[in-house]
């Protein structure tokens, strides 16, 4: 199963879920992540929380939806403004799912504060991630079913 996490920026949210999602993955299951207008570089911020949280980031970058390897099986929004794009044709038949958070990148104040945002939406992917690798694998083979909990998981703060 291959899952998409989207952003406009591909710089920090998405990068986030796709390098949390692939480091507590079992196998089978893979994560990307592109972004509509990708910034071209992952957010440094990013990459030093994902460091201390043992995750590896040497393969992760900015990237467009538009060069993706492969097809996804399921797309999840990680921001209002993917959320809301009409997506390239080739995802048209996928299982879409909407997880906004807020954009750390967009924090302000001293530097411990606009960590402190960053940890704060890593936490909530993260949760996010857990429950979905959690589900059962009846839950998972049945499209509604799967859809249903797509939604539900997306609402886990």
């Amino acid at each position: 199963m291959n899952i998409l996490f989207l952003c406009t920026g591909n710089s920090c949210r998405s990068i986030l879920a796709e390098a949390t999602f692939n480091h507590l993955a079992p196998a089978g299951m893979r994560a990307m992540s592109a972004g509509s207008q990708p910034t071209g570089e992952v957010h440094p911020r990013s990459i030093a929380l994902l460091e201390r949280e043992g995750i590896a980031t040497e393969s992760y970058y900015s990237k467009s939806w538009d060069n993706l390897p492969i097809t996804p099986d399921i797309v999840i929004t990680v921001c209002s403004n993917a959320a809301g794009e009409t997506c390239p044709a080739y995802l048209g038949n996928v299982l879409r799912a909407h997880w906004g958070v807020d954009d750390p990148a967009k924090a302000i104040g001293t530097s411990a504060v606009i960590d402190a945002a960053f940890i704060e939406i890593y936490k909530i992917l993260r949760k996010r991630i857990e429950a979905f690798l959690a589900l059962p694998p009846a839950t998972m083979a049945v499209k509604e079913l799967l859809q249903n909990q797509l939604n539900l998981i997306g609402k886990i703060k």
